[in-house]
């Protein structure tokens, strides 16, 4: 596997949005959100013949009926069939995804938290809340977890779920990428921090 980084799906459309993306190991994924208040068109766009799941209350949290919040639909068409889910955020939010394929897994993040479905059959594995919003999915063969890179923390998680390591920053990120071997979070300001993506230790 190449070293993958989350696919963004760009904002300028009209809302509802919508966007259909291909991933390794013959996936087509076709993602869809909006604003809060917006469920029903959101929803209207489904597509029959896929098995659906909504997680809606894992995002919603004590925020209550996750189709007053900002919802989202991921339908996912593998070699062997399809599924899709259903997400909610309490926040506007562009979702992101990676196959995960090591793991067999494929990871959404979506709002403050990240979901981890089987890649084949999308069934929930896990989920994770991050508390500020995801700013980047990076999965490598290097390692043997998927960086979550919210706005103020970086965190490597296992394909149980299990966190392997967190690390906490003092200004907010805009961006995280792999160069070189090397994690290269860059914050909104400027400042660059080099992490070690296996152990999280930062240095030069």
């Amino acid at each position: 596997m190449n070293e993958r980084a989350s696919a963004p799906i760009p904002s300028g459309a009209s809302e509802p949005k919508s966007r259909i993306s291909d991933f390794p190991g013959g996936l087509r994924v076709r993602a869809t959100w909006g604003s809060s208040g917006q469920a029903a068109a959101v929803f209207a766009l489904s597509e029959v013949g896929a098995t659906l799941v909504d997680h809606g209350a894992l995002g919603a949290g004590a925020e209550g009926d996750p189709d007053r919040l900002c919802r989202m639909e991921l339908r996912v068409e593998t070699p062997g069939g399809a599924w899709a889910v259903r997400l909610a955020t309490v926040i506007y939010d562009e979702p992101r995804a990676i196959h995960w394929d090591d793991a067999q897994l494929f990871v959404v993040g979506y709002g403050f938290t990240v979901y981890a479905f089987g890649a084949r059959t999308g069934a929930l594995a896990w989920s994770h809340q991050t508390g500020t919003p995801v700013v980047e999915l990076i999965a490598s063969p290097r390692f043997g977890h998927v960086i979550v890179q919210s706005e103020v923390e970086t965190w490597a998680i296992r394909g149980d779920g299990e966190v392997r390591w967190r690390l906490a920053h003092s200004d907010v990120v805009g961006a995280a990428e792999l160069i070189g071997g090397r994690l290269i979070v860059t914050s909104i300001n400027g400042d660059v921090q080099a992490i070690d993506p296996d152990t999280g230790k930062q240095g030069s």
